[in-house]
């Protein structure tokens, strides 16, 4: 097991001034951090690489689709686009040197339609998560496709979408981010729900019911890791938090009051609470 810290509570787009908070996050402890990468050129991958080498630090990274790239919207240049998209994530964790690209990497964050998903939307994210697994052969870099709750997408949800889906696609190299925000509101059950991912969840995101600080929440704990040692889980549990430092994360995660002391109290703490917690 190895945890890691999402820069996202500090950054959308991490580069050299951000190598002090790096060399923090060694100092804490943990093993690694997962980038974002919203645009194919948002950081400086090889560079970041090499700073990460020196401070020992492993590394994901958590992507979502840009703006015109749908991987199951009705128009084909937007499907063209995702694929495409995801492509380039993957050759570029590949120059980062990151082991997965992480998210929900099928429609934008936030698209509702006002009706569930269609035979034909599934049917073309099949499609598009083949050719891009296809990409990534050889390339050291897995995909881990990410369920979101209701309100910010309505095509999957649960466990159980993800693992319809991804059994169709038959990749090795792609599986199920569990996301232990969006469990807290869809799923019956942790235990159930991660007994249904079983060996396709390849990533897991540590997010605590008000986006702070894990432990410090009513998420189930204790529940979540009995289920994912059983399962046989043994990869990355990565802090994903929010706040407000940044304005257009605050506004898409509408976070409009301080959840927590600071920054560096979510970190501390949330790797704290894993570490005791495993």
């Amino acid at each position: 097991m190895k945890v890691g810290m999402n820069l996202l509570l500090w950054t959308a787009a991490a580069d050299k001034q951000h190598v002090p908070l790096l060399k923090s996050i060694k100092q804490w402890g943990f093993d690694g951090v997962e980038l974002p990468m919203f645009s194919l050129d948002s950081s400086p991958w090889r560079d970041l690489s090499s700073t990460l080498d020196e401070l020992g630090l492993g590394r994901t990274v958590v992507a979502v689709l840009p703006p015109g790239a749908n991987l199951i919207g009705e128009n084909a240049a937007e499907r063209t686009a995702a694929v495409d998209f995801i492509k380039g994530c993957v050759d570029k964790s590949a120059e980062l040197g990151a082991e997965t690209v992480a998210g929900p990497l099928y429609s934008p964050v936030g698209r509702l339609v006002g009706r569930g998903p269609t035979d034909q939307e599934k049917d073309w994210c099949v499609e598009g998560l083949k050719a891009a697994a296809k990409h990534s052969e050889g390339s050291g870099v897995a995909l881990s496709v990410e369920p979101l709750n209701r309100f910010e997408t309505y095509f999957l949800n649960s466990e159980a979408d993800a693992v319809s889906l991804l059994q169709r696609v038959g990749h090795e190299n792609v599986g199920i981010l569990y996301d232990t925000f969006h469990a807290n509101i869809e799923e019956k059950g942790v235990s159930t729900a991660i007994k249904t991912g079983g060996s396709l969840i390849n990533h897991v995101h540590i997010s605590a019911n008000d986006r702070a600080t894990p432990g410090e929440d009513h998420v189930h704990w204790t529940e979540t890791f009995k289920a994912l040692k059983t399962a046989g889980y043994d990869g990355w549990l990565t802090i994903e938090a929010f706040g407000s430092r940044l304005p257009e994360l605050a506004g898409a995660t509408c976070i409009w009051r301080k959840m927590a002391p600071s920054e560096e109290h979510v970190a501390q703490k949330g790797l704290e609470f894993i570490r005791k917690s495993w």
